[in-house]
């Protein structure tokens, strides 16, 4: 397979072909349209006493035309997916250049109370969310923010395998995503579901039998009229009876029609995704049981969707005056299109909410595939049983600059806990998360950016990053208090790998030592495993009370009077430490 920017480019450049060639075709049709449109009416007034030629010159003038808009209406759809492949193609090559500040940044999923989606900017402007994201739809957006936040390290394995299979499906991801891009909605697919499932049926089962009396009726006296044997009059009558009928059906069936053509359009291109699901073979646990999902009906769940969407489409023809009129005055076609939608949703309303949640899911399955694909020389973690949690050889951040980012070797084991000391800027947040940001990948499915990776899943929790509320009237000190707290009460029910950041920011030093070490002493006793960063050397000591305690460092140095920093993980404690440096550099004091 290509690598990703040869294959974005060759895939852009195909693609634009592609466009150039179907916007030809459709001026060349629209011209032809234009012609046969004129053709007919000059015909039809040269032939107009003549008959019955000028039915003829109509009928086929009709037919071509309405041939000729079914062609363009089908070539302009093929225009709108290959311009969507060509955006999602030049997004892509966007990203591989690192220009990914445009795209959502999933804003809305930020949440400071959060495990750890708060202290390792997993949302939000230049985060892992905006990097990675390629949902189309609302739903799958959703989903895929979930699958970040969720916290679980179920069926791994099974995630590596689903990611692995459709990261190689890239054609096949990228028309799903231009699909699903050209879904428009005015309504979500939650409150679609929502509005099916609760939905209460106000039309009795015995209407359905009127309609069909009515319209053999109908068609009999229509009969009789052509064959002259009773006159217009009777029939006419019977056109009143039936607007009548209708009438007393009216506030119903204008209710009915009110809700179902918000969704209208959504059922039309939602079967289409689901087709392209139920056509696609795979072989990772995962997706066949999705796709076992929309198959557990009679039918296809894509051909119950498309026979809804036609249902809703008759259902609509009751905005147009002359099939309406005729329509319900000799079939009640408006209470049998309303029978129809109820009785599809009495079938379906039990199973529809699944339908909608495996879409969603593919939406944001691809995008995590899509970051498989996008970093080939990224490793899918070993998952293990051993005394590691995490060994790992050139460990990274995944969003920083390959060419300047420094990767680190990593080996923790269960329970034990790593004091991290070193100066300012030595590199000791960036660390923490991209440690934090493997163990979310890991438990993701994803691959981690180093060159080897085994892990033991683990959950994972933060505090790293802690503010004051003024609208919870709350200060920065009780703010942290409460985290701390928080990361307490978690780790008293199962284990977790704990990450921290300069407990305790919020009091004196001497608070500050005195807390911290007690604190740290009580994690050591939970079971647990983590990583404290600190600027305060003395809780070092604790190495030497507990096996458990080791102490790690970033280096600082100064060279021709500048600072210098490596950016590598040591064993031992930090020597050197640059705030009065740097206050002095900056001429501040």
């Amino acid at each position: 397979m290509k690598k990703p920017l040869e294959f974005y480019k060759d895939k852009k450049s195909n693609l634009e072909k592609e466009a150039a060639i179907l916007n030809k075709k459709s001026i060349k049709l629209s011209v032809f349209r234009f012609v046969v449109f004129f053709a007919t009416c000059f015909s039809v007034y040269f032939t107009f006493a003549q008959f019955p030629d000028v039915f003829i010159v109509l009928f086929l003038g009709v037919v071509v035309f309405v041939f000729l808009v079914v062609k363009y209406i089908d070539l302009k759809r093929k225009r709108a997916i290959v311009n969507a492949k060509i955006k999602i193609n030049t997004t892509e090559l966007r990203v591989l250049n690192r220009d990914y500040f445009d795209l959502d940044p999933g804003t809305e999923f930020i949440d400071p109370n959060h495990f750890y989606s708060n202290d390792i900017d997993l949302f939000g402007i230049g985060s892992f969310f905006q990097y990675t994201n390629r949902t189309a739809t609302n739903e799958g957006k959703n989903v895929f923010a979930n699958r970040l936040t969720d916290n679980t390290v179920d069926d791994i394995l099974k995630k590596q395998h689903s990611i692995h299979e459709l990261s190689r499906k890239v054609e096949w991801r990228q028309h799903f995503q231009a699909l699903a891009s050209l879904v428009s909605v005015k309504n979500t697919s939650k409150s679609i579901v929502n509005w099916i499932s609760n939905y209460t049926s106000v039309f009795s089962k015995s209407i359905k039998n009127i309609q069909v009396a009515f319209s053999v009726i109908s068609l009999f006296l229509l009969g009789l009229l052509s064959f002259g044997f009773i006159s217009f009059t009777y029939v006419l009558l019977w056109f009143f009876v039936g607007l009548f009928i209708t009438g007393i059906f009216v506030k119903k069936t204008n209710n009915l029609y009110a809700e179902t053509d918000k969704f209208r359009e959504t059922f039309k291109q939602y079967h289409q995704l689901l087709n392209e699901i139920e056509n696609e073979n795979f072989t990772s646990e995962i997706l066949k049981e999705k796709r076992v999902i929309i198959n557990s009906e009679k039918k296809k769940a894509s051909t119950i969707f498309k026979e809804f969407s036609r249902i809703l489409d008759s259902f609509d023809q009751r905005n147009n005056i002359v099939i309406s009129v005729f329509g319900n005055g000799f079939f009640l076609t408006e209470i049998y299109n309303a029978y129809k939608v109820e009785k599809w949703i009495f079938n379906y309303k039990h199973t529809v909410k699944k339908w909608f949640n495996v879409v969603a899911f593919f939406d944001a399955e691809n995008s995590l595939a899509n970051f498989h694909f996008n970093h080939p020389k990224f490793i899918f973690p070993e998952i293990t049983g051993k005394k590691e949690i995490i060994k790992s050889s050139n460990l990274g951040h995944p969003l920083l600059n390959p060419e300047k980012r420094i990767d680190n070797n990593f080996i923790i084991d269960h329970e034990q806990f790593f004091i991290v000391t070193g100066a300012n800027m030595a590199g000791k947040s960036t660390f923490l998360r991209t440690v934090s940001l493997s163990i979310v990948m890991a438990n993701c499915g994803l691959p981690v950016c180093a060159e080897s990776f085994q892990y033991s899943p683990i959950k994972l929790i933060t505090s790293m990053r802690t503010s004051d509320s003024l609208t919870e009237d709350e200060s920065y000190f009780y703010s942290e208090l409460k985290r701390l707290k928080f990361i307490v009460d978690q780790i008293k029910q199962e284990k977790y790998f704990i990450i921290l950041d300069e407990i305790l920011k919020g009091t004196n030093s001497k608070d500050k030592a005195i807390g911290s070490k007690k604190f740290i002493e009580k994690l050591t006793n939970s079971k647990s495993t983590g990583i404290i960063a600190t600027h305060d050397v003395s809780l070092c000591e604790l190495e030497n009370e507990f096996s458990e305690i080791k102490n790690y460092f970033f280096e600082a140095e100064i060279i021709a009077d500048e600072l210098s920093f490596d950016y590598f993980l040591k064993e031992g404690i930090c020597k050197n430490m640059n705030a009065s440096f740097l206050l002095e550099k900056m001429k501040i004091v």
